[in-house]
């Protein structure tokens, strides 16, 4: 962001620079002996990451690439890349690591690394030194010049490395590939401000930045056009949409402009962040016909001390009174969140007040960890006296509650009849199709294919943990 705070807007003149190149890279690649090369994208990380993907996908395709998810038979292979765990990086150098014998094998082959694990300092140098068959690298707020960059490593024959602390823009107009024609993903804003002290995503997203309204509606009135039933809104912090724009507007407000598009769709947004999660959200929600009556609301502690050291801005007992009026005003609500076991400082003690808070509340799911120190954020300088296997009890006895209140809430769905999108196939020969409730409860399908992509009534026969079973 500017100092003025408002976000800056990549010109239509760069946007066609970029388009440019596209074509001189096609042009190269129709040359090739053997035709077009095939790409492979790989995606690890949030839904940020897979419509982030997408657009890589736009891109290349655009070069003339076709696709392929078999990295030995590709000639472009990205890496998409997450940072907020450090499993999540192992991974990736492992698969990094693996590729130097693909590369050896064809020393044509061109390797790119991207995403918010090639913004970190760290990591990009360990690329830098120790993985030398990687081609490219550059971080999210690079992602807009990929087809330039591409163009360098190709006709320049050289690594390159677009990893700078760059504010961060919005780019507006580049090409899209969606895999799904029954889902999509539309990015709403960019970056954080929260600086949670234990998440490295402010520091390697950016600062928040929030596309204009109309440009939203817009992408969201031609996927609903084209019979998309299901579209996820997304940003780091939906609560803080539209902050930084000239004529403010908020996210609930937002909600409503889109609910007002006519069709047969579903609106889901992820994340909000509870500080910021109010009842005006909840009241719209309830209110829009179109609006999905699933909040994923992520607590990661239920004591009021430790949420104080993550900087969450909120307290146990706030928390606990926005979930209560959210299920007062839509009784049907889904509701999920994330907790993180473990952080530093945390007391056993304190990591029973979240087993009790999630006793409270009652979750649909939840998405657990256990804390994983970030080089570069605030705790991962914190004292931690407490051992990994201790942590692992703790997180034992989290999940142990959890799955008995899930198997609970889903056990009660039996027998009921819900409106379900089917939107794939599940590889199951008895249960062969998935779906999902408007409430965004996983239900495997008996039915036949045909019905994918369409909303069906389906009668609950079973549960488990995790999913329900039906018949159309």
């Amino acid at each position: 962001m500017g100092e003025t705070g408002k976000t800056q807007r990549i010109s239509q003149e760069d946007i066609g620079r970029q388009l440019r190149f596209c074509e001189k890279l096609r042009e190269l690649n129709e040359a090739r002996p053997g035709g077009p090369p095939l790409a492979c994208v790989q995606t690890y990380g949030c839904q940020q990451n897979v419509a982030d993907s997408q657009r890589l996908m736009g891109m290349l395709r655009d070069m003339g690439c076709g696709f392929t998810q078999d990295p030995g038979r590709a000639e472009i292979i990205v890496i998409n890349t997450c940072a907020i765990r450090e499993n999540a990086e192992k991974k990736v150098f492992g698969v990094v690591g693996q590729l130097v014998h693909a590369k050896e094998r064809n020393p044509d082959l061109t390797i790119c690394l991207c995403g918010c694990m090639a913004q970190q300092e760290t990591a990009a140098a360990r690329i830098r030194a120790s993985y030398r068959h990687v081609d490219l690298v550059f971080g999210p707020q690079a992602l807009w010049r990929f087809p330039e960059l591409l163009f360098e490593v190709r006709t320049r024959h050289k690594r390159v490395f677009s990893i700078a602390q760059e504010r961060g823009a919005i780019a507006e107009g580049l090409p899209v590939v969606r895999e799904s024609s029954v889902k999509a993903w539309v990015s709403i804003m960019y970056g954080c401000n929260n600086f949670c002290s234990y998440c490295i995503v402010p520091y390697v997203r950016g600062r928040e930045r929030s596309r204009e309204a109309s440009d939203i509606l817009a992408e969201i009135r031609s996927l609903v056009e084209d019979g998309v039933r299901e579209i996820t809104l997304l940003g780091q912090n939906v609560n803080s949409y539209g902050k930084d724009l000239d004529s403010p507007m908020d996210f609930a407000d937002l909600l409503e402009e889109i609910d007002a598009i006519p069709g047969d769709y579903l609106i889901r947004f992820m994340t909000s962040h509870p500080k910021d999660a109010g009842r005006k959200l909840f009241d719209t929600m309830a209110r829009c016909s179109h609006v999905a009556k699933q909040l994923h609301l992520p607590v990661q502690s239920g004591s009021s001390r430790v949420l104080r050291a993550m900087n969450r801005g909120y307290t146990r007992e706030q928390y606990l009174e926005k979930a209560a009026y959210a299920r007062s005003v839509m009784p049907e609500l889904v509701l999920t969140s994330d907790i993180i076991i473990g952080f530093p400082g945390e007391t056993e003690e304190e990591a029973m007040e979240t087993i009790s808070l999630i006793r409270e509340v009652r979750y649909d799911a939840l998405f657990t960890f256990i804390y994983s120190p970030r080089p570069g954020t605030p705790a991962a300088s914190l004292p931690d006296t407490v051992s990994r296997a201790e942590k692992q009890v703790w997180f034992d006895k989290l999940l142990e509650e959890q799955n008995r209140i899930s198997g609970e809430l889903h056990r009660a769905y039996v027998g009921r009849r819900l409106r379900v999108l089917v939107d794939g196939e599940s590889g199951d020969e008895q249960w062969p199709l998935s779906s999902r409730t408007h409430g965004g409860r996983l239900v495997h399908l008996r039915g036949d294919a045909s019905l994918i992509g369409q909303y069906v009534d389906a009668e609950i026969l079973d549960s488990n943990t995790w999913a329900l079973f039906g018949a159309v």
